[in-house]
């Protein structure tokens, strides 16, 4: 937990890989990087869920235990809401992440019914607290990302929303802030401004370079959903390939 919170404050952004099974965690350990992060889609998409809590909390559980057991890199859980809109039920379950050996979570302020939809700022923020509250009481030390979706769900004042919302979710004992499809410069330098806490983005074809982010202030970049997506296009190529040319040789190209 103390390696993974000092990777926050490292002079370039701590590059998080994002992983869906015990293999691809292997395969970012041997890549070099620091540290790992699930994805809560990709998860989703192996066991044959749509993303969004339709997976069950308890088939989480057992592939972050298996990411866990086979991969030696300190690990981050996206928690998406929490698996319940009671703060206890979501604090058993980072504690049940935290028994296994999980050092951070990643939590949403947004929640998918028929549509994602932002939760009231204020309400959020309580629970948090409380959330937060009941972890230090029960000395359970897990890294708090807390998730904005201001700018993932397009809102025309995505910057001001996000911005104090920033400030909100610092109060109420977020360790780190994370804004999925923020990509411009001059909203990144707002978001980063506007609190003591590192700031993560994530992969977006528009987002800026490691270092320009890492002189905005960035210090946490995540990959999102993104490798999963990539990794699956590639074997349906291939396995494209393979039926056309009446062949197994693109397996050993």
């Amino acid at each position: 937990m103390s390696n993974f919170e000092t990777f926050h404050q490292q002079s370039q952004p701590l590059l998080l890989a994002n992983v869906w099974d015990a293999e691809s965690a292997k395969r970012a350990k041997l890549a070099g990087y620091q540290a790992i992060g699930t994805s809560s889609a990709a998860i989703a998409s192996v066991l044959g869920y749509e993303d969004g809590e339709k997976m069950p909390f308890e088939e989480l559980l057992f592939m972050v235990k298996r990411i866990v057991e086979s991969c030696s890199l300190p690990l981050s859980v996206d928690i998406e809401s929490g698996y319940s809109n009671d703060s206890k039920k979501v604090v058993r379950h980072i504690q049940q992440l935290a028994e296994l050996g999980v050092v951070g979570v990643n939590i949403e302020d947004s929640k998918v019914e028929k549509t994602r939809r932002l939760a009231d700022k204020c309400a959020f923020s309580e629970v948090l607290k409380e959330i937060t509250d009941e972890l230090k009481r029960r000395s359970t030390s897990v890294f708090i990302n807390v998730r904005c979706d201001a700018f993932l769900l397009n809102l025309t004042n995505a910057r001001e929303e996000a911005v104090e919302r920033a400030k909100l979710y610092e109060k109420a004992g977020a360790g780190g802030l994370f804004f999925p499809c923020v990509t411009a410069k001059a909203d990144i330098a707002e978001l980063v401004k506007s609190t003591t806490l590192p700031i993560n983005v994530m992969a977006m074809p528009d987002l800026p370079d490691t270092n320009s982010l890492s002189l905005l202030g960035v210090k946490r970049i995540s990959m999102g959903n993104f490798a999963h997506i990539l990794v699956n296009q590639q074997l349906e190529s291939t396995l494209k390939e393979i039926r056309e040319q009446g062949s197994c040789d693109s397996l050993f190209a």
